[in-house]
């Protein structure tokens, strides 16, 4: 099959989604258009190291490794891309599935050489079987899934979303891997934006490069229980606040909320006229979506204050390194 050789990379850290990443590798294995390999990497979790290690130990297409740095995702990214053969790099989340044409057409956008990162869309798997009726779709980014307001089809992006994207190797040469210091640490505060912080790097090391997010290459991402709930959309919202400060920090405000800028100023004010006037229609939720959706943005801009004065003061840094040791795509596993 012409195309690109794909590795793709799934970072897991708790036996608890045992059942979760087989799926994930499952869906991987069944892909209409294959996977090169399969890349587990354990984040510092020796019980997990070790089961997984058995279970995939007669596995010709899946490896199991220990995160090589520091405790979180970013680090586990890392760790993937340096022991990776392919041409490109995927992530998938450890607690997600992908659609059976998920690779083909991730490998159908890298036919343009300028193409250096290619997304897709995330559809959530609500624990109760359906969306609460407050939880507005604009801020479906809360629970990892693609939200309302981007763009449809295939279509140009400041940055991809990390649990379902895709990185021409070359990518890592030129920026160099993902920040470590933001993003997620297992169980921890949920920050994020370490993907948005490389894609912007990657953007300014290569001006040239074109980053798509083409919403045909569709994965279904869990959402647990907890997460359901507005106490942690509430904590979620403030830590991207947390996150985009040190961001702006980082590259500067005006590319790091050049996004934002739009959905804060368009997205989200239609999204709070649906609501009333749903509310007004007697339909259920309205009037919590439009609440909650004010309360996201407060939430998001008090973490953003907070975050600034933090990185100012020199409180929270974040590191960037190279990836070292990528075996790249000669003499790699076919």
């Amino acid at each position: 099959m012409s195309g690109p050789d794909i590795s793709v990379v799934i970072c897991v850290y708790t036996e608890d989604r045992w059942e979760d990443i087989l799926a994930a590798v499952s869906s991987v294995r069944a892909q209409s258009y294959p996977a090169l390999e399969t890349l587990l990497v354990v984040d510092h979790n020796a019980a997990l190291l070790d089961r997984l290690t058995k279970e995939y130990k007669e596995a010709t297409d899946v490896r199991v490794l220990a995160n090589a740095g520091p405790r979180g995702l970013s680090a586990g990214r890392n760790t993937g891309i340096a022991a990776s053969y392919g041409e490109v790099i995927a992530f998938l989340d450890d607690d997600a599935v992908a659609e059976r044409d998920w690779l083909r057409h991730f490998a159908a956008g890298y036919t343009d050489p300028h193409v250096m990162a290619v997304g897709g869309r995330t559809e959530p798997i609500w624990a109760s079987g359906r969306r609460p009726d407050w939880f507005p779709a604009e801020f479906d980014w809360v629970v990892g899934c693609t939200y309302r307001g981007l763009p449809r089809g295939q279509v140009k992006v400041r940055n991809v979303l990390g649990g379902n994207a895709s990185f021409r190797r070359t990518a890592f040469d030129f920026a160099g891997g993902f920040a470590t210091g933001i993003g997620r640490d297992g169980d921890r505060l949920p920050l994020g934006c370490e993907e948005t912080e490389l894609c912007i790097r990657l953007s300014r090391a290569r001006p040239d490069a074109v980053l798509l997010i083409d919403d045909r290459a569709v994965i279904h991402h869990r959402v647990p229980g907890p997460r359901e709930h507005f106490r942690y959309f509430r904590t979620r919202t403030y830590a991207e606040g947390l996150s985009k400060a040190l961001v702006a920090r980082s590259v500067g405000a005006g590319k790091g909320l050049e996004s934002e800028r739009r959905y804060t100023t368009r997205v989200l004010p239609a999204g709070v006229a649906r609501g009333l006037r749903d509310a007004v229609l007697a339909r259920p939720g309205g009037a919590g979506r439009a609440g909650a959706i004010v309360a996201g943005v407060l939430t998001a801009a008090g973490g953003y204050v907070v975050g600034s004065v933090r990185a100012r003061r020199g409180g929270v840094t974040y590191s960037v390194v190279g990836i070292e040791g990528a075996p790249g795509i000669e003499g790699g596993p076919r």
